[in-house]
């Protein structure tokens, strides 16, 4: 009897769909769910400190790599036309508030005694002209005086009085001071020398700049006697809470990972693990960068994954090192 090979054997069907069945979930079980450890590197964000006025660089108080506290100095850039500026702005407002303290008050006392000696004098010529007048009034219709000598009289007491009134009008003008425009305007002027002197004083704290963060030197752009722009960066500083770690994470896991999910890196030649939490996560997705060495991720669409770490732990991160994210449950 021929015997015929397995190969070309007919299997019923009851054999061959249990066969199909485990066949298609072995395939299945075959996709490896996506790992649990992504690849990543550190990032910073840079604090570049600069002065928004030019000059030469006068002193470099850090170097690169050192470590600073908030109110360190930084560096220096000369100052000598603006220490010069604003000690002229200074002696202007102390000129403006003088003049202003002049328009407040009235004449100078000498030139007050003056006017009160004249008022005396005025008096008492009123007093002379007015017993004058009286005594020729007396007189009249005895024939020893005229008519007109009696008017002389009056025109002379009249004339008095009126010298007498002008003196005291210019007495109280005199202990009044100026107007009350004047006085405004002295009021604005010293305003705007103030105005000239904050500026002056701002100007001169720009040319020395300290640090506005705790952190890191990453890196010194200038040196001592070089020609500084307005604006240029000096110092670039990195803080510790500005350290992350960037990753991708794989399409399948987007759902299931959310900021605030905790997090543990691993950094080559260090055994201890540190623990992070997710501080962003892209609602864009994009194909997996070229720097990520990933079989399991490439050629698929991946969102950008952002996690932080204590200043502890940052401080001990450099940017652009590759490290390693395993994402807990």
């Amino acid at each position: 009897m021929k015997t015929v090979p397995l190969l070309f054997r007919r299997i019923p069907w009851s054999q061959v769909l249990p066969l199909f069945a485990l066949a298609f979930f072995s395939g299945g079980c075959d996709r490896s769910p996506e790992p649990e450890t992504l690849q990543g590197y550190v990032e910073g964000e840079f604090l570049y400190i600069a002065s928004p006025l030019s000059g030469a660089l006068e002193t470099l108080s850090v170097e690169r790599g050192g470590e600073v506290v908030i109110g360190d100095p930084l560096f220096t850039l000369e100052s000598g036309a603006e220490t010069a500026a604003r000690q002229l702005a200074k002696q202007r407002l102390a000129e403006g508030r003088a003049r202003l303290e002049d328009a407040k008050k009235g004449s100078r006392p000498p030139e007050i005694s003056a006017l009160e000696a004249q008022l005396h004098q005025r008096h008492d010529a009123l007093t002379y002209s007015e017993s004058e007048l009286k005594r020729l009034m007396n007189l009249t219709g005895t024939g020893a005086i005229s008519d007109q000598d009696v008017d002389r009289a009056k025109l002379l007491r009249d004339q008095d009085k009126q010298r007498v009134a002008q003196i005291e009008a210019e007495l109280k003008t005199a202990t009044l001071g100026s107007r009350e425009d004047q006085i405004t305007e002295a009021v604005a002027n010293v305003g705007a020398l103030e105005a000239a002197l904050e500026k002056a004083d701002w100007d001169l704290s720009q040319k020395r700049q300290i640090a506005p963060r705790a952190g890191r030197i990453f890196d010194v752009l200038y040196r001592p006697g070089d020609w500084v722009a307005a604006g240029k960066p000096v110092v670039a500083l990195l803080p510790p809470d500005q350290i992350k770690v960037r990753a991708y994470l794989p399409e399948p896991r987007l759902g299931s990972i959310q900021p605030g999910d905790p997090v543990l890196l691993h950094i080559d030649g260090i055994e201890e693990v540190f623990s992070g939490k997710i501080s962003f996560l892209s609602p864009q997705a994009e194909f997996t960068p070229p720097v990520i060495y990933s079989r399991q991720t490439r050629s698929k669409l991946v969102f950008l994954l952002e996690a932080v770490f204590p200043p502890e732990t940052a401080v001990r991160l450099q940017p652009g090192q590759p490290v390693e994210l395993t994402l807990l449950p």
